[in-house]
């Protein structure tokens, strides 16, 4: 009897997903790359933009749905939210994006996206994953593949997000609307990656405290009285306002802003006039403004204000119109979770492969869950083998940067590095007790 109820209990614990045999994340990434490789090929070949990535939220569902996990679909959006109770203990909040770039690729690699789509003026653009959300994708896949086969290494709730239009800085706003956390478990911890052009593929970054802005986009039109541009008395130019405008901008920085304030406020697009003698009736300018500090934030956006209002007074012409649109708070990292996974981090790669980052003036919308009260981290993911940073440094260029059409990750030690971090940073906040 004893040897029949020994081989009963041989074959459970063979077929149990919850208990399988122990196998380090290093050595089950190894033995599963093929596959994960797959599906990041088949994600960047089909890259879709911020609010349309119905195809790229199905197939994520469906991987997490395969190993266990109990999917919620279209929340927010296209947004996915994974759950997989495992005991009393945390939750834990594992998120990637999932959206693409209006970018036509450059990279002439194999794989590469064909995808191209018309855009609201008719214009045609190809898409791309410039921004490597299609390795964020299949890293958080093969994090779930793990930690749903090896339960009896953990114990607490996983929460796993997979978040749409964030290149847009809309979907975690709009998921968070949704009732991320109030009809789910609000985490107790929130972790997310972000892939890196300019560090070493198998290294990580973190930092501690500010890491990325506050990002705004202002549009500005500018208005005018047209008329010939032989008779310029006659009319209100509003490209001669829009330029005094530009100039008048950049003092709010260097002479508004505490110089130890990191700001920045950027003219990306001026538009006026239809031909050589024609003085038009309206000019129009796009901006992003950056920042770190609430205060900060909000006394830029009203100098540009002031500023706009004050050209137009000054030229005896209507008050320009002002949208601020497509903001997002700056992106705070927990003091004392960068703290403990920065240990897990050097364990798990080598101190000599863990690096402190300098803060950048980049966005990410990760930045609001931080802000509804969970503890989070966003560390940065060497994508770039080194063998290409160094022919880059010897040809006297920069490698290509995140939004670039001629980015691209070396992917397999990427995806090593990236799952072996992530997993063993789950293990640690979820424990068995």
């Amino acid at each position: 009897m004893k040897s029949i109820l020994l081989i009963i209990a041989t074959v459970f614990v063979a077929f149990s997903p919850s208990i399988a045999p122990a196998q380090s994340v290093e050595d089950w990434t190894e033995a599963n790359l093929d596959s994960l490789v797959k599906l990041y090929f088949d994600l960047h070949r089909n890259p879709e933009l911020s609010y349309q990535e119905k195809e790229t939220s199905k197939r994520i569902a469906d991987e997490w749905e395969r190993v266990g996990y109990k999917v919620t679909r279209n929340f927010g959006g296209f947004g996915v939210v994974a759950i997989l109770e495992n005991g009393p203990g945390p939750t834990v909040m594992l998120r990637t994006d999932l959206d693409a770039l209006p970018v036509t690729e450059a990279t002439g690699l194999e794989y590469a996206s064909t995808v191209k789509v018309t855009n609201e003026d008719g214009s045609k653009t190809g898409v791309m994953h410039a921004c490597g959300h299609d390795i964020h994708m299949t890293n958080l896949v093969g994090v779930a593949r793990y930690l749903a086969a090896y339960r009896d290494r953990w114990q607490g709730t996983l929460m796993l997000i997979g978040q749409p239009a964030e290149e847009r800085v809309g979907g975690a706003k709009a998921m968070l609307e949704d009732g991320l956390f109030t009809k789910f478990p609000k985490p107790d911890f929130g972790l997310a990656l972000h892939v890196a052009h300019d560090i070493p593929a198998g290294k990580v970054g973190y930092r501690a405290g500010y890491s990325l802005a506050n990002v705004d986009s202002v549009d500005i039109t500018v208005k005018g009285r047209g008329g010939h541009g032989s008779a310029p008395h006659t009319t209100v130019d509003p490209i001669v306002q829009a330029a005094e405008l530009v100039v008048a901008l950049q003092s709010i920085v260097s002479r508004e802003v505490k110089p130890l304030e990191p700001a920045v406020i950027t003219v990306g697009s001026i538009h006026g006039g239809t031909k050589h003698n024609i003085i038009g009736d309206e000019c129009k300018l796009q901006l992003t403004v950056r920042s770190y500090s609430a205060d900060v934030r909000t006394q830029l956006l009203e100098a540009i204000e002031r500023k706009a209002k004050a050209v137009a007074i000054s030229h005896r012409a209507p008050a320009p119109d002002l949208k601020f649109s497509e903001g997002t708070p700056s992106l705070y990292n927990d003091d004392e979770l960068a703290g403990r996974l920065s240990s897990v981090f050097v364990q798990t790669v080598g101190e000599a492969n863990v690096e402190q980052v300098e803060p950048v003036m980049g966005a990410e919308d990760f930045s609001l869950y931080g802000k509804a009260g969970v503890p989070i981290l966003m560390y940065r993911l060497g994508s770039v083998s080194q063998r290409r940073l160094d022919q880059f440094k010897m040809a006297g260029q920069t490698p290509p940067s995140l939004h670039s059409a001629a980015y691209y990750p070396d992917f397999e030690l990427t995806l090593r590095t990236g799952i072996a971090t992530m997993t063993n940073a789950a293990l640690n906040l979820l424990p068995r007790r």
